[in-house]
């Protein structure tokens, strides 16, 4: 997807280029399947009944019911892409680069194409993905709903995505990412651009669901203008071997807003390296970044937080709490704060520690058992607030996380 020699040199020779957080993976231990090797489908009812059950366990429904427009990617390929509203364009990239030449202006503007070696090999290869627009002073209700499925065993599987809020829309997206239950080893590496138009916003809810040896390689770039509102929801909480993401926000309008909240539970020998970061250069720009993490078994997970505040009346804040359940897991808060123009506010708050043993005690005489009382205040503490979505989505959202906290 690369449409400029500049592009393509700066992608060849970062190649090889590490990332500077996470660790490192070998990609040719992957395998480079080639888009079109699984056959379309009309809707998400034709998938095979196991998938089905895979892909509603992250908040996709099948069914369509509920939803504005549907986008599957299995593997490489692009297999069903419907949309049923007049107020959003939704098809993957392939198609959108053909439809609309000046999608190109837009192509590794919010994500460096030379970020590292997981972006080059997005740029390089034939890759999958997404493209999604909400027209002009258009506010659909209904979620789009995108899933990213992996269904062949030791595949290396790229996205990029392009989603566009014109101005003064509202656009709501529904992502699940997953494999099939009999997949143990493969590689994500998703790599999503997001620009909103001035008055546009947009809420962003993903849930990951790997199998334990997955490898996951997210990239996120976000670019606000004037009085715009992005907000991500992410929710992991099944085991996974790796993941590395930093998405990171740039507020350059005036009155831009982004809020990222994240809810990660840490299980088996999973490693959460996990964060976000926003730029606030717009004037009266804002940001929030919340997390909720508990470390199971022998995880570890790695919290960040990165607020740059460069321009006058910026406002941000930063709070992670953890838990740690086993003596075998751990929890490490990075919040960085990073202030250069006056008058300014930025705060950070974070703190990890265990469940509070009268809280046990207390839930143990109402009749629970010491595993059940545990359980409970677990799921509780998770169990934050999703703020910012319309009261459908948000009864969707807390469904979603309600079914992620399920055995916990």
């Amino acid at each position: 997807m690369l449409q400029t020699d500049t592009l393509k040199k700066r992608a060849l020779k970062a190649r090889e280029k590490k990332a500077a957080l996470g660790e490192d993976i070998e990609l040719e231990e992957f395998e480079k399947e080639e888009p079109g090797e699984h056959e379309e489908l009309e809707t998400l009812e034709e998938l095979p009944e196991k998938y089905k059950k895979d892909v509603l366990n992250v908040g996709v429904e099948p069914s369509g019911t509920g939803r504005s427009g549907t986008f599957l990617q299995i593997d490489q390929s692009g297999v069903c892409t419907n949309c049923q509203s007049e107020s959003i364009e939704l098809m993957n990239m392939k198609d959108a680069l053909k439809k609309h030449d000046w999608l190109n202006d837009y192509m590794w503007k919010a994500v460096a194409v030379d970020a590292d070696k997981y972006t080059a090999e997005t740029a390089l290869r034939e890759s999958g993905g997404y493209f999604i627009r909400s027209l002009p002073n258009s506010k659909e209700i209904f979620p789009i709903q995108a899933c990213m499925f992996i269904g062949g065993a030791d595949v290396a599987q790229t996205v990029h995505n392009i989603i566009i809020a014109e101005e003064n829309s509202e656009l709501h997206i529904i992502t699940g990412c997953t494999t099939g239950s009999d997949i143990q080893r493969a590689l994500h590496v998703g790599v999503s651009e997001f620009y909103l138009k001035k008055g546009a916003k947009i809420t962003f809810t993903m849930v990951h669901n790997w199998a334990e040896q997955v490898e996951v390689r997210p990239r996120t770039g976000v670019i606000l203008g004037d009085d715009t509102t992005y907000i991500s929801n992410y929710i992991l909480t099944s085991p996974v071997r790796t993941i590395q993401t930093y998405p990171t926000a740039y507020c350059q309008g005036e009155n831009s807003r982004a809020v990222f909240q994240s809810i990660l539970s840490g299980k088996k020998d999973s490693v959460l390296d996990t964060g976000s970061r926003t730029i606030l250069t717009g004037r009266n720009s804002s940001t929030e970044m919340v997390t909720r993490a508990v470390s199971n078994d022998e995880s570890q997970i790695y919290t960040r937080g990165h607020l740059a505040g460069q321009s006058q009346e910026v406002k941000g804040h930063l709070e992670c709490m953890g838990l740690v359940l086993s003596d075998d897991s751990m929890i490490y808060s990075v919040p960085e704060l990073e202030g250069s123009a006056t008058n300014l506010e930025l705060s950070h708050e974070a703190a990890v520690g265990k469940i509070a043993e009268e809280e046990v005690q207390y839930l143990m005489s109402r009749g629970l058992t010491e595993d059940e009382a545990a359980s409970m205040i677990v799921r509780g503490f998770l169990s934050m607030d999703i703020t910012g979505l319309p009261p459908e989505l948000a009864a969707e959202t807390k469904k979603m996380l309600d079914l992620s906290l399920q055995g916990m």
